[in-house]
């Protein structure tokens, strides 16, 4: 019981406990409280709000246990219906939300003693069984529990598997690379095989060209060696037969002579075209450029085939008119003699016809045949090596094919233009077209071609041949003779001298071959006996070198020049233009 001596204590009821203790004291804290209260509300149902519409998921749960609050964003993320179907189904955190104990047990051990953490990715398991990869943020609440925390937990699936498929590509990607590599490296080891295989191909194409260079060359000094050994038996054989002919034998004999004539002119013909298409095919031939007289020329072919029309009975024509042309006129004469000769050759009978006209700025020459004519499908054939115009059972002396594939080559390296029309057993016209200079004066270099024969006769004409082969001296001693012509023969330039000073007289003419005895030549024999007899005695080189280098030479030294085989009416012709009074009287002054 209370003492009346113990000092008064104050009087407190509930209402003073909770600020309310007066009536005055009531009415200035109710309407406080009643604020804060309906603040606190708002707060509590906004934070609500945004734990129930929240796109993350958000949990409370105690890392012993389950969960002690659930927002639907999170039920939603582990695939649950309901934040109740997830609280009833999850009673362990450990064992049944986490996929991996491990990550757990990381999970607890670093909120224990850091106290949260942030942003750390783990796998949950879904409602379905499956893993669903999360980035969770987790804070500890020890004052709710020594193991309760507060989780944000975000659904990061999408860039987890694109982050995969990045590694996925990237492992691709590299793997690509490294095939890349692999097969560029590869490449690049068999581009340097084949780069060392091409290298090796072109070292031996290179021994390859060099030996089939050094093979031509020997192919060129072997043709050259054996056309003049060759050729001089033929020379003199063909100079024999030509001195036979002339001469008075019954008509069996006459007729085994001709043939014998022919049989050698073929292997003439087939023996000189091997040759030019030799030269030709290693351009070895070159043009020699100079001025030429066209219509001394085609005037001397005419002279030329003249007996050879006679022979088969044939009409041939010469239509000529002035022209002057720079051209090489060994070349151009070789032209125009393999289509006479042909023409000749496939004319059994009828007429040839040798004709000159200028069309335009350009000099045409024709020759026309009336005989067996060419078919339209072979116009562009013949003109390859080999092909003969017919077969052989269309009648005529044959040839191997040869001589319009030289003159195409000679043709085109003197660039005149070559052109053919042919019916079948109407006859053929082939025309070559030569450009044309207008010129005033005849230039100095102008070239002459050997002058035809006169009419008048060689008899008593004193002529020298030197030749180092004794039946060549033989057989041109009998032709000569057949002719009339006084002959004297050497063998080289000291017997040449040596038989000038012993004859009573000087001779007309010599007739000389190029190649002699001891490397001396036929100038050497010339040049000798006008030396010794003090005279500028005519002179002309028979030779069967047919080199660019040879002709050049004679040609510089301005001796005319006849290929061997010699044919008897060029071999006349030019004698004759040698004792020609004109150029008799121009040796002696």
């Amino acid at each position: 019981m209370k003492k009346p001596s113990d000092p008064a204590e104050p009087d407190y009821d509930v209402g003073d406990l909770l600020g309310l203790g007066s009536h005055s004291a009531r009415k200035s804290h109710y309407p406080a409280m009643l604020a804060r209260i309906e603040e606190l509300e708002k707060e509590r149902n906004r934070y609500k709000w945004l734990f129930e519409n929240a796109l993350h998921g958000i949990f409370q749960g105690d890392l012993k246990g389950g969960f002690l609050s659930i927002n639907p964003a999170m039920a939603k993320i582990c695939g649950y219906d309901s934040p109740e179907d997830l609280g009833r189904r999850i009673i362990r955190l450990r064992e049944q939300l986490f996929w991996r104990a491990h990550d757990f047990d990381q999970v607890r051990h670093e909120l224990l003693s850091e106290g949260r953490i942030s942003a750390r990715e783990v796998q949950l398991r879904r409602a379905d069984g499956e893993p669903v990869t999360v980035a969770m943020t987790l804070l500890r609440r020890p004052d709710l529990g020594v193991e309760v925390v507060e989780a944000f937990v975000a659904d990061i699936t999408e860039r987890h598997i694109a982050r995969v498929r990045l590694v996925q590509l990237n492992a691709e990607l590299e793997r690509r690379v490294e095939e890349r590599t692999e097969a560029l490296q590869n490449a690049n080891d068999g581009l340097r095989y084949n780069i060392e295989q091409r290298k090796k191909v072109e070292r031996e194409l290179t021994i390859a060209v060099a030996a089939a260079k050094e093979a031509n060359r020997s192919k060129d000094k072997y043709l050259a060696a054996a056309s003049h050994d060759l050729l001089q038996p033929l020379n003199a054989a063909r100079l024999l037969v030509s001195t036979l002919q002339d001469s008075a034998l019954p008509v069996r004999e006459s007729r085994l002579i001709e043939q014998i004539h022919r049989a050698l002119e073929g292997a003439e013909d087939l023996l000189a075209d091997l040759l030019d298409i030799s030269k030709l095919d290693q351009q070895a031939m070159q043009p020699d450029i100079s001025w030429v007289d066209i219509r001394q020329l085609v005037e001397g072919l005419a002279d030329e085939f003249e007996p050879v029309a006679r022979n088969a009975r044939l009409a041939f024509h010469l239509r000529s008119q002035e022209a002057l042309v720079r051209t090489d006129p060994r070349m151009l004469t070789r032209i125009l003699r393999n289509l006479l000769s042909n023409a000749f050759r496939y004319t059994p009978e009828g007429r040839i016809l040798l004709a000159m006209r200028r069309r335009g700025t350009a000099l045409r020459i024709d020759v026309w045949d009336t005989g067996v004519g060419i078919a339209a499908d072979k116009l562009t054939d013949i003109f390859t090596e080999f092909h003969q115009l017919l077969p052989p059972q269309s009648g005529g002396r044959q040839g191997v094919g040869l001589g319009l594939a030289i003159v195409e080559r000679m043709a085109r390296m003197l660039g005149c233009g070559i052109d053919v029309a042919s019916v079948p057993g109407k006859g053929s016209r082939f025309s070559l077209s030569l450009p044309l200079e207008v010129v005033d004066v005849l230039p100095p270099a102008f070239s002459q071609p050997v002058q035809a024969a006169p009419d008048g006769s060689l008899a008593g004409f004193r002529v020298l041949v030197v030749d180092n082969e004794p039946a060549i001296l033989v057989s041109m001693r009998a032709l000569l003779e057949r002719w009339g012509c006084d002959v004297l023969t050497a063998t080289g330039p000291e017997n040449a001298v040596d038989h000038c000073l012993a004859s009573s007289r000087a001779p007309d003419a010599i007739l000389a071959d190029y190649h002699l005895d001891h490397s001396k030549t036929g100038c050497d024999a010339i040049q000798a006996v006008r030396r010794a007899l003090e005279q500028e005695i005519p002179a002309a080189i028979i030779t069967a070198d047919r080199s660019d280098t040879c002709l050049r030479s004679l040609r510089a030294q301005a001796f005319p020049v006849l290929n061997k085989p010699v044919k008897p009416n060029r071999l006349r012709a030019l004698l004759a233009s040698l004792v020609s009074p004109s150029h008799l009287d121009s040796a002696v002054k």
